[in-house]
């Protein structure tokens, strides 16, 4: 099974990936958790390209060009081997996140993103979980962790909700989306996350 973690920053969604990583070895599964930009060594090496620096560093388009890269080096090395031998796949961002950062936020430039995807990635996740919240409280929460990785924090607020707002209409257009009311309690979502991603693994 290969299941991703979407939403925006200070979402909650990478300590909730590790969360469910940790729960669902702890039940006996054989579990890869991985992430986007990065999961492979080639992967992680553009990461601090996208991820760090002025945020005007790169364009959109050339943005695309790069995320599609790193995810097609990471499905090669990766997730393709983990989801061949039978383990379930946690990735910490995928395809929805090009879609949401760069096809809509600065500009309408869905159709090339997705036309690059069906090239060169071709897979979707069998389940797409979206950590939803307030972008003013996951911004507060993605900025306090002061690090280096803060290009896309850095272009503010107004960006965030667009994001959110994006990443909202991508889930009602696919059945794959659930989602989850990332503004709770950490072990309160952690638990919603267990229960449902185990009783699809069990169907």
């Amino acid at each position: 099974m290969f299941i991703s973690f979407e939403g925006i920053d200070g979402s909650g969604k990478s300590t909730q990936a590790r969360l469910l990583a940790e729960a669902l070895q702890a039940l006996g599964h054989e579990v890869v958790h991985t992430r986007e930009p990065g999961g492979s060594p080639g992967a992680e090496e553009i990461r601090s390209l996208v991820l760090e620096g002025d945020p005007d560093r790169w364009s959109a388009e050339t943005e695309i060009l790069l995320f599609t890269a790193a995810r097609r080096d990471h499905l090669e090395k990766t997730i393709r081997p983990a989801i061949a031998a039978g383990k379930v796949v946690i990735c910490d961002r995928f395809a929805d996140s090009t879609r949401v950062f760069q096809g809509v936020t600065r500009g309408d430039l869905q159709d090339k993103v997705n036309r690059l995807h069906n090239e060169m990635i071709g897979i979707e996740p069998d389940l797409t979980l979206l950590f939803d919240m307030d972008p003013a409280i996951g911004l507060a929460r993605a900025k306090g962790r002061q690090t280096s990785e803060e290009r896309f924090e850095d272009f503010g607020q107004d960006f965030q909700e667009k994001c959110r707002a994006a990443f909202l209409d991508l889930a009602k257009a696919h059945d794959r989306f659930t989602v989850i009311d990332a503004g709770r309690e950490i072990e309160v979502v952690a638990k919603e996350v267990l229960t449902l991603v185990a009783g699809q693994l069990s169907s």
